[in-house]
């Protein structure tokens, strides 16, 4: 094996190894919502599980995708920005749904209160639980809450450990994703900052983007069909 080959072997085993280790420290529960780290655009998807406001279990598997899905992941009902960022999200849903979008939000919040918390509990969005944090941590978004912030915002009436029924106090970096039909993230966007919210226009800008790509495949697709099958008749 020559020195090249050697060196270029090296660089790929370590690669490899740098992958594996950002791969588990990605789903990692992070000390704070400015250290996680969020799956990018390219990657594919990871399957998960998770419970439905009815506490049934609802999967998801990129590989059985048969359309593209709007992924966003909030805090809970009991937070303002997310009431405000639900609803301000309501200007992108009937355009969205129109290119063929799933729409799915996921939560911290027991089934039982992924809209009873709501300010509007008939906003009519596919809300799901993750209170076990499977889908939190597989997206790379799961962080510790500190036990300052816990007695906090226990005076201010907000209880995690009865919002989600559980004891890990551990909140997901708001974050919305675009999950293309073959499994592959074509958009991300997270803020470890609560208050800074995806606007729905640029939601919708990447989403027609993805769309405009997809539409535009089909019909080269299309049209290299149709010659074929002209050339094969002629």
């Amino acid at each position: 094996m020559t020195r090249l080959h050697k060196a270029l072997s090296t660089l790929f085993c370590l690669a490899l190894t740098i992958n594996a280790q950002a791969a588990g420290q990605r789903t990692d529960i992070h000390p704070d919502a400015n250290d996680v780290q969020p799956l990018l655009p390219g990657m594919k998807a990871p399957a998960f599980n998770v419970l439905s406001a009815e506490g049934k279990p609802v999967s998801f598997d990129p590989e059985k995708m048969t359309k593209p899905l709007v992924l966003s992941f909030f805090r809970g009902g009991w937070c303002p920005y997310c009431n405000l960022h639900l609803a301000e999200l309501r200007k992108a849903e009937s355009e969205l749904e129109a290119m063929g979008f799933d729409i799915w939000f996921i939560s911290i919040d027991r089934p039982e209160q992924l809209y009873a918390s709501l300010d509007q509990p008939d906003i009519g969005y596919e809300i799901l639980s993750d209170s076990k944090l499977e889908a939190t941590r597989a997206f790379g978004l799961a962080f510790k809450v500190t036990d300052e912030t816990v007695e906090k915002y226990l005076q201010w009436d907000i209880d995690l450990e009865a919002a989600s029924g559980e004891t890990h106090h551990v909140l997901p970096a708001p974050s919305t994703f675009i999950i293309a039909a073959d499994g592959v993230i074509r958009f991300q966007y997270t803020n470890p900052d609560y208050a800074v919210r995806l606007p729905p226009e640029v939601l919708l800008a990447a989403a027609r983007a993805y769309d405009k790509e997809t539409n535009d495949r089909l019909r080269r697709q299309y049209k290299k069909s149709k010659e074929a099958k002209e050339s094969a008749g002629g």
